[in-house]
């Protein structure tokens, strides 16, 4: 869990960084100032910093705030907000201090911090739970779909034990790593070819249940079934429990067949109790029969993905597979986590990833600037517990907060940073360019406020201009590897090192 304590403004500062932590479900406690007594207020800047309500501006999407007004309230209030933020569905928190309650002396006794009791977080309903097992042991193609399930390794686990009883594939959306993606089992490549054959689907904690089952193209917006139309759907997640009304997340609406309040992690022990009880005779042995066949499709699509990689492996600029491969090279034999996952496809894909902290996910709202702080904060959590944190850092993303370089020289946070630079926004690009042909308009003015050159930006000494160790800009693939490799010895001595690659697009 992350501690941000600020003011008002730095509160107004990080709204989007706390809109990031919602959407994906990220545990925060802040704890900001503010002063709310005018006749205390000091001329000036307490006056432009304070508020009537701060919470108001990041209230839609906090899961809980509060405004203590003593010292015994405050206490209370923040074992409250940790316990709040740490129950299923995790979400940051805000605990606003008072000025006067910050700077005033203690009078008497100091405040009394109660004992923290933890909330177990909740299982889905048994009955449900035994239903939704009959219907998978019955069906002939399920499906697991699965996003912000697992918490830690025991869901990874569970997941793992679940599927293998079933013969079931498994999706990993990328929420969270959920599934070992060089398992048999994982399928997330061939996401719509199994929802086209699926007659039963568990979504586990998924954020967006109708994208599963239907297509919408950009920028036509043409709406298409992708699934069976009699599929059952399962939906299981604590989804429908916290909803808010002005900011959702929650996607447009798909009736589920089963649809059950819980926890995935915590309810999955008890599924698979139901599914080994539900078990006929000769279904396990069905189940492995499954279970080869599709770990023989998953090695033929891992096959084609390594053989997609090696296609302009010598290109320059660097195409984004060789420098995946290139830089999983240098780490393999370390204790690696990617911190920031979503950026480099090829990593998710073909980064052998079997522990939990090895893939964390990226921005729930694909917020610009995030890459940058979030790896920055994993990494200060890894740190610890003697992991070496990887992450791909786009470079218009690093332009939003170059300041957090700094931050990580100054803690001597260990963090390798392998720039994907390609001197624009080119996810903009690409839609821009989309929609310039739908409108019969000059594609080539897409790059128009999208283009990041003329001049471009030396990120290695951006980097070194705040005390991070850096190299490059690399544009030749040959000398990738030598580099990265120089940057993980510093990487190893407990500070944090950037790689600038000029790199294509995709």
């Amino acid at each position: 869990m992350g501690v941000f304590v600020h003011g008002t403004v730095g509160l107004q500062h990080a709204a989007m960084a706390v809109y990031n932590a919602w959407v994906d479900r990220v545990p925060v406690l802040m704890i900001g100032g503010n002063g709310i007594d005018a006749d205390k207020r000091r001329p000036g800047t307490e006056w432009n910093h304070s508020v009537q309500d701060a919470a108001a501006m990041v209230r839609d999407v906090v899961k809980w705030d509060d405004a203590p007004g003593s010292l015994q309230h405050f206490a209370e209030s923040t074992v409250r907000a940790y316990k709040i933020a740490m129950t299923p569905p995790m979400e940051p928190v805000l605990v606003m201090a008072d000025i006067d309650l910050q700077e005033e002396a203690v009078h008497g006794k100091g405040p009394k911090i109660p004992k923290l009791s933890r909330s177990i977080p909740p299982q889905g309903d048994s009955a449900a739970l035994a239903e939704a097992a009959r219907w998978l042991v019955a069906a002939k193609a399920p499906v697991i779909v699965a996003d912000r399930m697992a918490r830690d390794q025991r869901g990874v686990d569970s997941l793992v034990e679940l599927a293998q009883l079933l013969g079931a594939p498994v999706i990993d959306l990328g929420g969270r790593l959920n599934f070992p993606n060089q398992h048999p089992l994982c399928h997330s490549e061939r996401r719509r070819a199994l929802m086209r054959e699926a007659d039963v689907v568990l979504l586990l904690e998924v954020a967006d249940p109708w994208g599963q089952f239907n297509s919408m193209s950009d920028p036509h917006k043409v709406q298409r079934l992708v699934a069976k139309p009699d599929a059952k759907v399962v939906n299981l997640s604590m989804q429908d429990v916290y909803v808010r009304s002005n900011y959702q997340d929650f996607q447009r609406y798909l009736p589920a067949d089963l649809s059950i309040n819980g926890d995935a992690q915590a309810s999955l022990p008890a599924l698979i109790e139901q599914v080994r009880k539900a078990m006929p005779a000769g279904r396990e042995a069905q189940s492995k029969e499954r279970a080869n066949a599709l770990g023989a499709q998953a090695k033929a699509s891992r096959d084609a993905l390594r053989e997609s990689a090696a296609r302009g492996w010598d290109a320059t600029p660097v195409t984004t597979a060789r420098l995946a491969m290139e830089t999983f090279g240098v780490v393999r034999d370390e204790p690696w986590a990617l911190v920031v996952s979503d950026r480099i496809p090829w990593a998710r894909a073909l980064w052998p990833a079997t522990q939990y902290h090895q893939m964390l996910g990226g921005s729930g709202g694909q917020g610009v600037g995030y890459a940058a702080p979030g790896a920055i904060g994993a990494a200060l959590a890894n740190r610890d517990k003697g992991l070496l944190s990887v992450s791909f850092q786009p470079d218009g993303d690093l332009m939003y907060a170059p300041g957090v370089l700094w931050t990580a020289a100054h803690h001597k946070i260990p963090l390798l940073m392998v720039m994907h630079n390609t001197s624009g926004y080119y996810q903009e690009v690409m839609h821009l360019q989309r929609m310039a042909a739908m409108h019969r308009r000059r594609p080539d003015q897409a790059l128009v406020g999208n283009e990041i050159d003329n001049p471009a930006i030396d990120y290695a000494k951006l980097a070194q201009a705040h005390g991070v160790w850096a190299e490059g800009p690399i544009s030749d693939p040959a000398l990738l590897n030598a580099a990265l490799k120089r940057a993980l010895a510093v990487v190893k001595t407990g500070r944090p090192a950037l790689v600038d690659v000029i790199c294509q697009p995709r």
